[in-house]
């Protein structure tokens, strides 16, 4: 169990930095069409791509404008001497970004990222504009998170999926338990005795069609969520307490819900019925977090710890025990240095939308009033991050979408701690 926490734990950073990635590429412009977006799908071959970035590179000669035409080749040059490392695309394919970008001003500089994507590419693309197309990858963002769908009566029964906003049939189990009138030539309570037999065999049988479906889904353990149970009363609730569910089924049952039809049209029913249900699921572990964080923190000797300046301090003597940061913190921290004297110091700045961290103002050396410069530059997500993994501290990244996420952003500015012991800061 604590290895698929950190499994969980792991992709949530992962995720982080994919969108933090994104972001930087979508700010980043051209003067001209001269920004070339490449995908790569896993099972094409490098070669044919090389291939056609020659017959671009010669086509430029047509591009009107100089300085668009040697950009242009410049992003193709320096593409092609990129790719000649890779023997065959990455598993998940590639995304290649690259060329000549604004600085601000007159100034300019080469940029070329290449991004191994969490899932894999299933088109091939060559664009050039004055912007990288972004489309295919920020569709990776877009949750994809997987529910089952059981709907049941005596009767009948239906299997499905819920991807995102699609809800995806896949099996119906047709019932044989006999009718509630029993045919003559037996007694009542035989009658009665064969039927609950019937019963429990429908149920057992529908178990294990939503077993093999279920279990069956490809990475079940970080993307299946749960399973929502529907039907007449008492029929799902017999259901469900019967624990006919494999155990990792049974132990992610979301809840049970009223619906009227068990046949394929029950499922999108069933969703309905589960709207609040299916809201609170998606950002559970975070609210648990959340509240946990929340109690410490009205406790007069509270384990709790907010603001980047305590939960640093507090990240530095190792006594935090989970460190919380908003997915919408957008900060750096950066090192300032002295051109002229040993003069440096670090501090934590906000850039806003659309500049840079060149853009930022950091002032004279206050010693020998000489320029200082940005030395080193890095996201506040990161360097607490990496802080907190020196010290054996979980870190979770909560999003903004419920309550609690926002108020850790907007009333702890995006940085708190639960503690392991009380400390002085």
């Amino acid at each position: 169990m604590a290895e698929d926490v950190e499994v969980e734990l792991d992709s949530a950073r992962k995720r982080y930095e994919f969108k933090k990635t994104l972001e930087k590429l979508a700010e980043k412009e051209g003067s001209g069409t001269e920004l070339i977006t490449i995908y790569i799908p896993p099972d094409k071959q490098i070669y044919d791509v090389t291939a056609q970035l020659r017959d671009e590179f010669g086509q430029c000669a047509n591009i009107k404008s100089k300085q668009t035409r040697t950009n242009v080749q410049s992003a193709i040059s320096s593409i092609l001497s990129r790719l000649k490392y890779y023997d065959r695309p990455p598993a998940s394919g590639m995304a290649v970004f690259c060329g000549t970008v604004k600085l601000g001003g007159d100034r300019t500089d080469m940029d070329c990222t290449i991004i191994e994507p969490p899932e894999p590419v299933n088109l091939y693309m060559y664009r050039c504009s004055s912007n990288f197309e972004l489309e295919p990858l920020q569709q990776m963002l877009v949750e994809k998170e997987v529910y089952g769908l059981i709907v049941i009566d005596r009767r009948e029964a239906y299997i499905g999926f819920l991807r995102g906003n699609r809800i995806e049939p896949v099996s119906g189990i047709t019932s044989t338990v006999p009718g509630k009138q029993r045919k003559g030539g037996q007694s009542a309570m035989r009658f009665q005795r064969l039927r609950l037999i019937a019963i429990n065999e429908f149920y057992k049988k529908v178990a294990d069609r939503a077993n093999e479906i279920f279990l069956a889904e490809p990475d079940f353990y970080e993307r299946f969520k749960g399973v929502l149970i529907g039907g007449p009363t008492p029929t799902k609730d017999e259901f469900e307490s019967g624990n006919f569910l494999h155990h990792e089924l049974q132990k992610r049952i979301i809840g049970l819900f009223d619906v009227s039809y068990t046949n394929e049209s029950g499922l999108s029913e069933l969703v309905d019925n589960a709207s609040d249900a299916l809201r609170g699921v998606e950002v559970m572990k975070e609210k648990v977090v959340m509240d946990r964080f929340f109690k410490e923190l009205v406790k007069d000797e509270g384990l709790s710890s907010y603001g980047e300046e305590s939960v640093r301090k507090n990240l530095e003597i190792g006594a935090v025990d989970t460190l919380l940061l908003s997915a919408v913190l957008r900060e750096s921290r950066i090192k300032i240095q002295c051109q002229n004297c040993e003069y440096s110091r670090e501090e934590t700045v906000k850039v806003a939308p659309g500049k840079k961290i060149s853009d930022v103002e950091i002032g004279i050396c206050p010693k020998c009033s000489a320029p200082v410069y940005i030395e080193e530059e890095t996201d506040i997500i990161d360097e607490l991050a990496e802080l907190a993994d020196s010290g054996n501290t979980k870190v979770m990244i909560i999003s903004d979408d419920f309550e609690e996420g926002a108020m850790l952003y907007n009333a702890f500015g995006g940085v708190a701690a639960i503690l392991r012991y009380r400390t002085g800061y």
